[in-house]
């Protein structure tokens, strides 16, 4: 039960009728029209700005169309009032039965409560992660991996059929320095006195390939011819590193549904045949772009080349597809990779990208925009950087890795379920900071330990009640005569549980999982207010003796919240504690 949307529908079903009695206009646009909760108690239980946005579109006085819209809100079921505030505004008090049917619906529904259809089955291709196989996932990789992760199972609880996907960078000129870094590690395992060149991979972390490739070949490698050695190298190398990252998702709890290797496509020719079919459509052709605007480019060079005509799709500049020694450029898997996702019928394309990729965005819609042969929603989501502090200092070094700070250097600080929460609590588009103490700190300041000790506290609560043979409730319907109003904490709980819907329904409508983890955060607060409240009878227990059926309405409650915290943790891919450490 989403009342956020029934409100809404009852507001919608209002203006239908006035236009019909040609009251008012036929709005052309309604997409503005929000229900939300108030920030002041007082304005009621929700506010809608329909009158507002109204009186806008029709060049009317918001005043008046609200009274028109305040007349046809039926006061029946679920609305208890309607009232007119300030400019326009209407607020919304709604029937306290309505609450005490809420409890209801959410333990009946338990794990499917705020669970939403609206996906319709579509098919959506997520993209994240996709790191180059030539080292294990670090710092850099992680949020990228939990938003994706994430809004996997978001879209997937609200109707989505999701792909999870790996693009497997092993066709460019990084496999190239991997493999002469492994070589040369190989090399000094045999006990060769070498030094790696200067353009190899630093950090230790390859030397256990070096090891296992002396184990499986011993000396044997020194004396092959160079280019055999080096396809060896090469798939042996690959092989374990992408065992390595699958290892690494792994302990963040993420399994990915597909990994797309880009030797493989280009090995297919579909990069040939991509731009084949772009020719045909008139969008590839010989020219020469000009130098980068901004600097002086002193090693330039205008000359022909092939170009993409991705300015038709309102990209900044046509994009060049080969080099000047007719390799392939960067873009040009690119642009046959998302021809590929087109091919394999998504309906919904998302690439979750590192925030040194935003010059890729136009060019990315341009692809899409030129190959989709039906409607496509495609979007790019940048994650931006993550900065680890500990003793109140910034992190910046891994002797395994070089210059970056390994998955698994975070995970000997914190849980994996730690470090997802904290990826999930800003916005993917704003930088973050991890703060190692204060992740370990037992505080409300603490997001993690304040949500997780909510769920601790409430099964605590329960096992007490089982054991006094006070719960599980012999039925869930018994409630519906309950003879206890809610108390003004209570009601307080159940109007941010009734949230939880929506705020389903709102972050997988915008990517924005975060919104989750801010909500939870929320529950959790209204929870612990309500455990540590005081009355004129005493302090605020769940238990109280000789009260079977005032317990049995608190349990009830504190259940709801239980099961509103569960589903919410599942869906950042969270276990939530029993027992706090």
């Amino acid at each position: 039960m989403d009342i956020v949307n029934i409100l809404r529908d009852k507001i919608l079903n209002s203006v239908d009728e006035l236009v019909e009695e040609k009251k008012i206009q036929q709005p052309l646009n309604i997409d503005n029209i929000v229900v939300e909760r108030p920030k002041k108690q007082h304005q009621g239980d929700y506010s809608t700005n329909v009158a507002m946005v109204l009186g806008k579109a029709l060049s009317s006085n918001p005043r008046d169309i609200g009274e028109l819209i305040k007349s046809k809100m039926g006061y029946e079921d679920i609305i208890d009032a309607v009232s007119l505030d300030g400019p326009g505004f209407l607020n919304i008090k709604i029937n306290l039965k309505f609450w005490d049917s809420l409890i209801i619906e959410i333990m009946s529904n338990d794990k499917s409560y705020g669970e939403d259809r609206f996906g319709s089955g579509r098919k959506v291709n997520l993209e994240f992660v996709s790191a180059n196989p030539t080292g294990p996932l670090h710092l850099g990789h992680v949020r990228g991996a939990v938003f994706g992760d994430a809004l996997a199972r978001l879209l997937e609880f609200v109707g989505f059929k999701v792909t999870k996907e790996y693009y497997v960078n092993d066709g460019g000129a990084q496999i190239g320095i991997l493999v002469r870094t492994v070589y040369y590690r190989y090399l000094q395992t045999l006990g060769d006195d070498i030094a790696l060149p200067e353009d190899s991979y630093p950090g230790d972390y390859l030397l256990p390939v070096a090891e296992k490739l002396l184990d499986k070949y011993g000396k044997e490698l020194k004396n092959i011819e160079e280019f055999e050695r080096d396809k060896i190298i090469r798939n042996f190398s690959l092989e374990y590193m992408m065992k390595v990252i699958r290892s690494d998702l792994a302990s963040l709890n993420i399994e990915m549904d597909n990994f797309f290797s880009e030797q493989t496509m280009i090995n297919s020719n579909a990069i040939e045949t991509a731009l084949s079919t772009l020719k045909d459509k008139g969008l590839i052709y010989n020219g020469i772009i000009e130098a980068p605007k901004g600097k002086t480019h002193t090693d330039w060079e205008a000359r022909e080349q092939m170009l993409f005509k991705s300015t038709k799709f309102d990209d900044d500049i046509d994009r060049p597809i080969k080099k000047s020694d007719g390799s392939w450029t960067y873009f040009a898997p690119d642009l046959a990779y998302h021809a590929d996702k087109l091919k394999r019928g998504f309906d919904v394309v998302i690439d979750i990208l590192g925030a040194d990729h935003s010059g890729y965005v136009s060019r990315l819609k341009a692809v899409i925009k030129a190959f989709a042969e039906k409607r496509v929603e495609f979007e790019v989501k940048l994650v931006q950087l993550v900065k680890l502090i500990k003793n109140e200092k910034v992190l910046k070094m891994s002797k395994r890795a070089g210059d970056y700070i390994l998955i698994q250097d975070l995970l000997e600080e914190v849980s994996s379920d730690f470090i997802r929460f904290v990826m999930l609590t800003r916005n993917n588009d704003v930088p973050l900071e991890f703060d190692i103490d204060l992740m370990l700190s037992k505080s409300k300041d603490n997001p993690v330990f304040y949500v997780n000790y909510a769920h601790a506290r409430i099964t605590s609560v329960l096992k007490r009640a089982k054991e006094l043979n006070m719960w599980p409730l012999s039925k869930v319907e018994d409630l519906e005569k309950r003879t206890f109003p809610l108390i003004e904490n209570e009601l307080t709980l159940v109007k941010k549980l009734s949230e939880w819907p929506n705020v389903v329904r709102q972050s997988a409508k915008f990517h924005e999982p975060h919104r989750i983890a801010f909500y939870l955060n929320e529950v959790a607060s209204s929870f612990h207010s309500l455990y540590q409240s005081s009355y004129e009878s005493g302090s605020y227990r769940f238990i109280v003796e000789g009260a079977q059926e005032l317990c049995a309405n608190r349990l009830a409650l504190a259940n709801s919240t239980q099961i509103v915290i569960k589903n919410g943790l599942s869906l950042l891919g969270i276990v939530p504690l029993d027992e706090m450490y």
